[in-house]
This record gives C-alpha cells, sequence and structure tokens, in this order.
C-alpha cells in the first residue's frame, strides 16, 4: 500500500540544515521494506544496515573480501575473501571462503589458492547445501601455443576459468563434485596442425582460443565475475567481463560429460547453451551489434518476480561507443526448444535488442567502470549498486529513485558525516525482505548509523515522525521529474487546490492554484513540491529541476 505523507513545513527546514554526504542519502514512501548486506572492499567487516541506514548486525573476519558475501536463509553468512596470491593478482582475486552463523563464529573455510589456479570474485550458494566458485586456472604459454594460440601474441601466460562445485565437509573441508573447464571447450582458426582448429563462426559453444579483446597481452583472458544458478532449469548464468558476454551452461553434466560436448539436458555436454552481448566473439557479428560493455552481476530474475526468467545485468558501459554511462540491462532469452537454446543459420544468438533498460535522466550522471551490481525485487523495484561511487540506489518499476545510501567505509576506516566520500568502493549489496527466513525468530536491533558524527535527526528520522495516509489512491503523481520546463502534478481521484515549490533551504520560491506550471525561473538543484489537495490533505514530493 503506497503512504503519502503529512510533513509539517519545519520539517523541510530543519532537514535543509543537515545535509548527509555519507549514510542514509534519501529516503521516500514507497521504498521496499528489508535490509542491505555489504562487504566494503577495503574492510574486513561485513555489515547489515536497515533501510535508515542503522546498522543492525555485523561479521568480523580475517580477510578482505574477494569479493561477493551473502546472507543465507538460516542466517548464516558466506563470504570470499583475499588471499593475496601473488600468482593471481588480477582484480577480483581471492583464495578462500568462508560461512559465519549469526553470532560471527566461523563454521566452515575452504581454500582454492595455490599456484596453478585460485578462487575469484564470486560464488554461489545451492539449494542442495553445496557451493558453486569461479576459479582462474593458469597456463603458460607453451601449453597455449600446443592449443594452437596465435603465436604472435605476447602473453607469457593466461588466466582461463573453471567452475567447481563443492560439497562442504567438517570446519575446513569440501568435496568436489562437480567441475566444468574452459580448457575443455575451445576452438581456434589459427593452427591446422593444432588440436581445436575450426571455424569460429560455425561453433558458437566453444571459444576462441584466440580473442582478446582491446589487448592481445591480456593475462586475465575471460575474466568471470558473477555466478548464477537457475534451480528450474539446472542451469548456470556467468559473465565474462573481457568478452563482454554472459554465458549459459547446462549444470545437469557429469564432471565426465561437462568436458565434452555430449551429454547433460541439452545433449551437448559442457558447450556454452546460451551466449549474449558480443557476437563477435564466436564470429557472428561487428561492433555495431556489440550490447555489453565490461558488465558485471549477471542473475535471473526469480520466480514470482516481474519479468520472472529473464536476466538482469549491469552494464557497465566501459569503453561504450554511446557514451561513457552505465545501465541496467533485461536480455528476454528465446524459449527453449528440446532443451536447447535456438540460433538460427549463422545469425547471432537473439534477441537483437533489449527488453528494458535503465539509465539516468542525464545518462553520464550514472557510471561506475567496474564491479556493482543489481537486483530485482519482488514489488517490481530494483535495487542498484553503483560500486565505484559506493552507492546503493532503489528505484521503482517506473524508474522512480526512492531510497538511497552512500557506504562511508574507505581504506582509512570509518567516515565521518560531511567529509566527502571517497575510495569506498563496494563490489555489490544485497538487499532481503523482512520476511526473509534469516530474521525470523531474531531479534533485530538498531545500532546506530555506522558514520561517524552522523546527521541529527536523520531523514528516516523525520519521515518516522510524520502522520501518513494509508490511501491507496491518493497517489501524488508529478512528470516530468525531472524537468527544466513544465511540470503537471496529479492527485488520483483528488483534486488540487494549491502548490508550493519549496528550496532546500526551506524558502518558498513558487506557489500556484494550477496542475501544470512551468520552472523554467528556477535554479538547478533539488526542490519540494507541497501539495494541498481538496480533503485537506497535504502531499510531499521531491522533484528536481535540471
Amino acid at each position: 500500500m503506497n503512504k503519502l505523507l503529512i510533513i509539517p513545513f519545519w520539517f523541510l527546514i530543519q532537514w535543509s540544515f543537515g545535509q548527509s554526504t555519507v549514510g542514509l542519502i534519501d529516503y521516500q514512501s514507497g521504498n521496499s521494506e528489508g535490509y542491505v548486506l555489504f562487504s566494503p572492499t577495503t574492510s574486513t567487516t561485513t555489515y547489515l544496515i536497515d533501510k535508515c541506514g542503522n546498522k543492525v548486525h555485523e561479521w568480523n573476519s580475517t580477510y578482505k573480501p574477494a569479493l561477493a558475501s551473502y546472507l543465507l536463509e538460516d542466517g548464516s553468512l558466506l563470504r570470499t575473501g583475499q588471499l593475496d596470491n601473488l600468482n593471481f593478482d588480477e582484480g577480483g582475486s581471492g583464495g578462500i571462503i568462508e560461512k559465519f552463523d549469526w553470532d560471527g563464529n566461523l563454521t566452515w573455510s575452504y581454500s582454492i589458492s595455490d599456484n596453478f589456479q585460485c578462487q575469484h570474485h564470486d560464488v554461489k550458494f545451492l539449494p542442495n547445501g553445496n557451493v558453486l566458485a569461479i576459479v582462474w586456472e593458469r597456463y603458460t604459454s607453451a601449453e597455449l601455443i600446443a592449443e594452437g594460440k596465435n603465436t604472435t601474441y605476447a602473453n607469457s601466460f593466461i588466466l582461463s576459468e573453471k567452475i567447481v562445485e563443492l560439497q562442504p565437509s567438517g570446519t575446513n573441508g569440501a568435496t568436489l563434485v562437480w567441475e566444468w573447464k574452459v580448457w575443455d571447450h575451445l576452438i581456434q582458426d589459427f593452427d591446422n596442425t593444432k588440436p581445436n582448429y575450426g571455424v569460429v563462426a560455425n561453433s558458437p559453444g566453444l571459444i576462441n582460443l584466440n580473442y582478446f579483446p582491446g589487448m592481445s597481452t591480456n593475462t586475465d583472458w575471460i575474466h568471470l565475475n558473477s555466478i548464477d544458478y537457475n534451480p528450474t532449469l539446472d542451469q548456470i548464468l556467468v559473465s565474462s567481463h573481457t568478452f563482454c558476454e554472459v554465458w549459459i551452461l547446462d549444470h545437469s553434466t557429469t564432471t565426465a560429460q561437462a568436458a565434452t560436448n555430449l551429454g547433460g539436458n541439452s545433449g551437448t555436454g559442457g558447450n556454452i547453451m546460451y551466449r549474449w552481448g558480443n557476437p563477435q566473439a564466436y564470429g557472428r557479428g561487428n561492433p555495431s551489434v556489440k550490447k555489453l560493455y565490461g558488465q558485471h552481476h549477471a542473475t535471473w530474475i526469480p520466480t514470482g518476480f516481474p519479468n520472472a526468467g529473464k536476466i538482469l545485468v549491469f552494464n557497465n558501459g566501459l569503453n561504450r561507443t554511446a557514451g561513457v554511462y552505465s545501465s541496467i540491462d533485461m536480455i528476454e532469452t528465446p524459449a527453449m526448444v528440446n532443451n536447447l537454446y535456438p540460433i538460427v543459420g549463422t545469425t547471432a544468438f537473439a534477441p537483437t535488442s533489449l527488453f528494458w533498460t535503465y539509465t539516468d535522466p542525464v545518462p553520464t550522471d550514472f557510471y561506475s567502470s567496474n564491479i556493482s551490481g543489481v537486483y530485482p525485487l519482488e514489488n517490481g523495484s530494483f535495487m542498484i549498486t553503483n560500486g565505484t561511487a559506493g552507492i546503493f540506489f532503489e528505484i521503482t518499476s517506473i524508474n522512480e529513485k526512492v531510497w538511497e545510501y552512500i557506504s562511508p567505509i574507505n581504506s582509512t576506516g570509518i567516515l565521518t558525516q560531511g567529509n566527502v566520500p571517497s575510495g569506498n568502493l563496494v563490489f555489490r549489496c544485497n538487499y532481503y525482505p523482512s520476511t526473509y527466513s534469516a530474521f525470523i525468530g531474531r531479534t533485530i536491533t538498531d545500532l546506530g548509523e555506522i558514520e561517524l558524527n552522523p546527521t541529527s535527526p536523520s531523514i528516516c528520522e523525520i519521515y518516522a515522525g510524520v502522520k501518513t495516509i494509508e490511501k491507496e489512491e491518493n497517489i501524488l503523481a508529478v512528470f516530468p521529474n525531472p524537468s527544466n520546463d513544465i511540470i503537471s502534478v496529479t492527485i488520483n481521484k483528488d483534486e488540487i487546490n494549491k502548490i508550493e515549490v519549496i528550496s532546500s533551504q526551506g524558502i518558498v520560491v513558487l506557489s500556484t492554484n494550477e496542475s501544470t506550471f512551468s520552472v523554467t525561473g528556477l535554479k538547478t538543484g533539488i526542490y519540494f513540491l507541497k501539495v494541498y489537495s481538496s480533503n485537506e490533505n497535504i502531499l510531499l514530493k521531491k522533484i528536481i529541476k535540471n
């Protein structure tokens, strides 16, 4: 149910004197009740906050994150950590997976870190209690040449990828129950005397050994940065940063089948079932058909959510030809036929365009060159992480921002309110609704803001102290917002008596009885509409004049 706010004028004045630089930045009616989990990249602590920006729980590790962390249904924390393996010093390097109980006790840890392999970036907890992990494999130049690498490339080694499924045992053990390797699914068109020789465009299920986009000396060849699992399809979804593609793999295979092109529900073994974002990677396209640019966090939208089954991606926009900006992109995969994703002739995998996309009203105002992520919410909203800026924000299904938080943690420690943050990177935050099973039977205590010298009163305290009207029919709509010209205001099933436009200093800068009016005379910035309705309600809405 929508809640509209009756806010006394003095609240606006009081808020204007306490603008926040970290912690809770924006809190509006319509944001989703729940909790947000995040692990600052420079800290060994993982934080759980409520939507008012208050810490309600934390877990402490020996290691900085590498990079993902998840709150499990039983209240445990699954977290990856950096072991600083010098053989694997690329971004996202990890090496250890840890599990803590709700009280912070380390209950399981497992290391994958030696001279030849290293866990990195992301893990996925499976319904059966096992853990999927992304792992680098190191191959020498001689090994690459033996497989048909282009000898003009100067790589002394490359990092390939594998995915392992671990069955935890004891406090620090695990059994490898399933494995898939890039190395088992190569194709090359450079040397016909070597294995895997063939026409790249004729084998979209294979990985071109000689595709090194951007730089042939790049050693972090594939750079998988996220992993997801679909229990209904028994399929795995990964994101390749350097290939600018998302891949779907068949998890129903045995490990032996996963090393071949036969077996599993798909019948194609461990070959890539579906790939999307950059058809150039498999010889079926040119730069004009590229859609993804250094993307992160590919995830399926869960059953029961709007657009269930579609793929959601944080498209970073790195080297995007249309400009430097990030977007949230939704992809509708083609319906499977005989357990396969169809591909027609010599064309690329469908679709040719996005199902939906979100960008900032000023696209370049929303950009993260790396890391970052997005989660769909059950009501159609989205929780987004701008990782390089340490910003988490929620947008509704109509692209309205209703909540924002800036991480107050960087390499110097906890920041003081009022200081402009820098270096406060977060790989991505996770959102959990208040009804999530991890919270059942537990007392959730407000431990106060994380940042030092927090704003008083906070934005959330102001909203919490305001009388609310729980009448779904009294929905206030403002369009367009932002605007640099005309604004129109409507209240569903009600009439407007008067509108005041109030500056962030609490000054009424415009007053009108008309529902459509011009803001061209106002300076660029944030304002509030104070709308007086015919049934004596007073409604508030934040607007932006650009």
